[in-house]
């Protein structure tokens, strides 16, 4: 399996606008983070994890020509924002690209995406819109997803709920402040752990901090761990430094081969 960083910032991206911090500034290209994406490649077939804002200009960057599935991990809008960039494999393609959601956000997302699954529908002549096929799913369900298995757990995000899989050896947590007690059996012993991290220090009441994060990936006993969704608080050359053995922070455009 192939993984590929698209994106690895929060919500606010880096450079921040208007921000002339250290990392915001930085001439290391690691230090630009769009917002999270990341796509998993097996057997010639892509599955797409989030469609964040700067989704077309990952992609290109990328050189990604064509998708086969889409998962949602939760609906805030640097998660799902550049849902309408799918368009571009979707309009001359027969059949609807998958996308798999957890049934707890399809209202949601029906709602604010009315123009893709509204109950009706209607494009001026010449226009087009995703066309898409929306699956739910519920807290550990085992999803078939663009040829991959993935068991899916659902992760406290405050007030909400943000979806991760294992599939095989990799296991994604993404925008989680903690594991569930019960999923720590299925997560455990994960090659590649991929994990949220914003910053050192001071806990967040929605996400885990490096530390949270780095105690995370210890005790799923993870081979190799690569911190995501990264604040401009973290320079990464620093951060990097500051990591014990098997974890590190991932940047735009990593690869890795599992």
């Amino acid at each position: 399996m192939k993984l590929t960083f698209l994106g690895t910032g929060t919500s606010f991206g880096i450079p921040v606008p208007g921000c002339g911090c250290a990392v915001c500034t930085s001439d290391d290209p690691r230090n630009q983070r769009t917002r999270h994406g990341l796509l998993l490649e097996q057997g010639g077939r892509r599955l797409l994890v989030d469609t964040p804002p700067e989704l077309r200009l990952q992609l290109v960057r990328a050189g990604v020509d064509g998708l086969d599935g889409v998962f949602i991990t939760h609906p805030h809008a640097d998660h799902v924002h550049g849902i309408d960039d799918l368009r571009a494999f979707t309009a001359h393609a027969d059949d609807r690209l998958p996308v798999h959601l957890a049934a707890e956000y399809e209202d949601e997302m029906k709602r604010r995406f009315h123009y893709i699954w509204g109950d009706e529908v209607r494009l001026n002549p010449g226009t087009t819109a995703p066309r898409l096929n929306l699956t739910t799913f519920e807290d550990r369900d085992r999803v078939r997803a663009a040829g991959l298995d993935l068991e899916v757990v659902a992760f406290p995000h405050g007030w909400f709920r943000s979806y991760g899989f294992r599939a095989g050896e990799v296991a994604v947590i993404v925008d989680a402040k903690r594991v569930p007690e019960d999923a720590m059996e299925l997560l455990t012993g994960v090659r590649v752990l991929v994990i949220n991290a914003l910053w050192f220090g001071r806990p967040h009441p929605t996400h885990f901090n490096v530390e949270e994060a780095v105690e995370t990936a210890r005790a799923l006993e993870a081979e190799s761990t690569y911190l995501t969704h990264l604040t401009h608080r973290l320079d990464h050359a620093d951060l990097e430094s500051r990591l014990p053995a098997g974890v590190q922070p991932a940047y735009d455009g990593l690869t890795i081969e599992v």
